[in-house]
């Protein structure tokens, strides 16, 4: 396998640092500190082709694959993880379960203004009972005549008081658990629909994050995504490319504490020399790069996989829960090396560390995605 970047990508990377270190790196702390997602920024971002990375040209999009969504999310991660975080939700969810189980009228409508952020995207697995256990699930879906009927309430949720589409799982057939799951498109104005600002978090504090409550909220029979009670199956295969993005944004807040610790280092003056002349800063900071090249090449291989049509569902889960773990751990070395100063906002490794632990947490946490390795393993 390649994994060389190719032309292509290694100029769509320059133009995003061009972009992110003139309109993201002035502005994140701020951000950060005051829970403000930067909605202005998003539509540049669409502007520039990263709102729709993986959506078709016919329909506003870049026509590119899931390697360019990573390249882009690393890049971005470098600078901000929370805005990093929506550009991957954007893409990698919302906008790709619509352009994976769609159907013609449901593209037509939607993905044009998501490829440009028109609209921003949202995707509501998570409930408050139910994460990793999807067969828990309490939000439910009832036939009615003309449409459906949704009750219930999602937490956790990505954009989820920004967005002006949602794709909402429910269950329609309780006795068949998983498998009786399915997708349905909400628009935000829907009668019945609300969301709730989750303030607070350790982490992607720029980044929105809601519960959403449903009410009796009414959808025509043209809300249904793909075929009833495939949801959990349209699920699990927009995650399998969802934590290739997430693995390469972890990559990228890697190496925010990797250049990072170099740049101050190499300024920081102790016992009459730069600490980087101290072979404990050499230690910690040869870690970093040993596992930034060892993510982003996990990364690469899972995200060449899926733009071939191959298998990768277990190349992601091994990807995205190797880059995320080794992202904190690049932190903590950041903070450490920085000492007093890492611990302060003042220092963008602060900040780094707090957004790389929702890493280890959303779009399956360490813990199950080493249950869907093993279970790769053991299934040969």
């Amino acid at each position: 396998m390649d994994f060389e970047i190719p032309e292509d990508y290694r100029t769509l990377k320059n133009s995003v640092r061009q972009f992110c270190e003139k309109n993201v790196k002035p502005f994140a702390r701020d951000w950060d500190v005051n829970e403000d997602c930067p909605r202005a920024v998003l539509e540049e971002l669409g502007h520039l082709g990263l709102m729709g990375v993986c959506i078709a040209e016919e329909y506003n999009g870049s026509g590119l694959g899931v390697r360019a969504l990573a390249v882009a999310v690393e890049e971005i991660a470098r600078w901000d993880g929370s805005l990093a975080l929506t550009v991957a939700a954007h893409n990698g969810l919302c906008s790709n379960h619509i352009r994976l189980f769609g159907n013609a009228e449901q593209k037509k409508k939607y993905l044009p203004k998501l490829a440009v952020a028109e609209f921003l995207g949202a995707w509501a697995l998570t409930e408050a009972g139910s994460g990793s256990d999807s067969a828990a699930m309490k939000t439910t879906a009832e036939k009615k005549e003309g449409g459906w009927v949704l009750n219930g309430n999602k937490m956790f949720i990505t954009q989820g008081t920004q967005a002006d589409i949602f794709v909402i799982q429910a269950v329609t057939d309780p006795q068949k658990r998983q498998k009786g799951i399915s997708a349905f498109l909400v628009e935000k104005d829907t009668e019945g629909l609300f969301a709730k600002r989750i303030h607070g978090k350790m982490g992607m504090r720029s980044s929105d994050t809601a519960e959403l409550i449903l009410e009796d909220v009414k959808v025509g029979e043209d809300a249904l995504i793909g075929e009833l009670n495939q949801g959990f199956i349209q699920t699990m295969k927009v995650l399998d490319r969802g934590r290739i993005v997430i693995g390469a944004l972890a990559a990228g807040l890697g190496r925010c504490a990797l250049e990072e610790s170099i740049l101050y280092s190499s300024q920081r003056i102790a016992f009459g020399k730069p600490i980087s002349t101290f072979q404990a800063t050499h230690f910690k900071i040869a870690d970093m790069k040993v596992r930034l090249d060892a993510g982003w090449g996990l990364v690469w291989k899972a995200a060449s996989l899926a733009d071939q049509g191959k298998p990768f569902s277990q190349e992601a889960a091994i990807a995205k829960l190797y880059t995320s773990e080794a992202a904190t751990s690049s932190c903590l070395d950041a903070i450490q090396i920085l000492g007093g100063n890492g611990y302060t906002n003042a220092f963008v490794v602060e900040r780094a560390l707090r957004d790389a632990k929702l890493c280890e947490i959303g779009e399956g946490t360490s813990e199950i995605l080493r249950i869907v390795i093993s279970r790769h393993l053991f299934k040969g």
